[in-house]
């Protein structure tokens, strides 16, 4: 475990206190030049000068001090729009990648042979192009043909990335899905919730797959890369040469915006990936974009309520309680089948060879402790 001096709680206690770098020297015994570098992270107090630094700014050690995990599970998010990504949020999921740890021991991956991931992932509109027409010919799916989620969840498997379909509501929550990478494993798990419009699902799911082809990528370059890669791969250039010229037909502005709407249809995407791949091939060869009036907005918005989210489609003959969720047994049976996952059979032999309650499922699932005794009850 690494440490390194918390320099914001240290420079905030420094300045509430009145101290400068000088008096903190002299209150150390120290040269001023050494306590410039504990608070440029380039060197780390000595145990003594440690305590004294603590005791002097009035910091425990906990707050002085940061432990850094260099197998800290690496987190990315797809959140709702007009959400922050804050340090709760990847706390929360870093703790639910420590609790996947466990079940590591029992995935059914070839451990020998790591899979294949992208050497270096650029948002460059031909680099992308030439890597989402390998991914598709990978997954048998003609350059102009519709990606559909069967294709989908075979890439997954074939990455050896383990999918953990979530019931996490449409509203109260941050994200959409969650990336969880172990470095120390290797091995990816991706978080996608169910509740969720089914042409975003597909997005998402598309955007997960990014994630999984780029694993060292962090923070907002990992999330435009993934962005990016998933509306290429679903709207590749073929197509949205196409739209381009399509579009551009139309003779009205409104006959444009419908045009869109029903092309998004056709292949079961957004309105707003047709059309950001259409002007994406005219950067891309010179050409002007297009320009739809505000009108376009509230088109996407209807064609939005057109569908339904992904849990209602498959959960839609169930049995569902006064809350609209279907008994554990069958999230567990229709969400294994649907996504080919193994991860209800690893938490099942976890949960029953170690002994563990509801409370490893509440965390691992992160979800209410009422619906995570139901599963823990079914799977065990």
């Amino acid at each position: 475990m690494q440490k390194t001096l918390n320099t914001k709680k240290a420079n905030l206690a420094m300045e509430r206190a009145g101290l400068t770098q000088t008096a903190v020297a002299e209150s150390l015994a120290v040269s001023k030049e050494a306590v410039s570098q504990w608070l440029s992270s380039k060197s780390f107090p000595r145990p003594n000068k440690l305590l004294q630094l603590g005791k002097l700014l009035g910091l425990p050690f906990d707050e002085l001090v940061i432990k850094e995990d260099p197998f800290a599970p690496k987190v990315a998010f797809r959140k709702k729009a007009g959400t922050k990504t804050k340090d709760h949020h990847i706390e929360k999921a870093q703790e639910m990648g420590r609790f996947l740890r466990h079940l590591v021991a029992y995935l059914p991956f070839d451990t020998l042979e790591m899979p294949p991931v992208l050497k270096s992932p650029s948002c460059e509109y031909d680099y992308l192009c030439k890597v989402t027409a390998k991914v598709r010919e990978d997954i048998n799916v003609g350059t102009a043909e519709c990606i559909d989620f069967s294709h989908l969840i075979r890439r997954f498997s074939e990455l050896q990335a383990v999918v953990v379909p979530v019931m996490w509501g449409v509203k109260q929550r941050h994200e959409n899905a969650v990336h969880i990478h172990l470095p120390d494993s290797q091995s990816t798990w991706v978080y996608l919730n169910l509740d969720t419009n089914i042409h975003d699902f597909k997005f998402w799911m598309a955007h997960e797959l990014g994630h999984c082809l780029s694993p060292n990528l962090e923070g907002d370059n990992a999330e435009d890369f993934a962005d990016a890669f998933a509306a290429t791969l679903l709207y590749p250039n073929e197509l949205a040469e196409k739209a381009y010229t399509s579009i551009n037909a139309q003779p009205s502005p409104a006959a444009k915006i419908a045009h869109v709407v029903d092309l998004a249809d056709q292949f079961t995407i957004s309105p707003y990936t047709v059309l950001g791949q259409a002007n994406k091939y005219a950067l891309s060869t010179g050409r002007n974009e297009i320009k739809l009036s505000n009108s376009f907005h509230g088109a996407v918005t209807n064609f939005n309520k057109r569908y339904k989210n992904l849990s209602e489609a498959l959960f839609g003959d169930a049995e569902l309680d006064e809350h609209g969720k279907p008994s554990a047994k069958e999230y567990i049976n229709k969400a294994e089948t649907a996504f080919e996952t193994p991860f209800f059979e690893l938490l099942r032999k976890y949960l029953k060879e170690h002994d563990k309650g509801p409370g490893f499922v509440q965390t691992v699932l992160d979800m209410p402790l009422l619906d995570a005794r139901s599963i823990h009850t079914e799977l065990t």
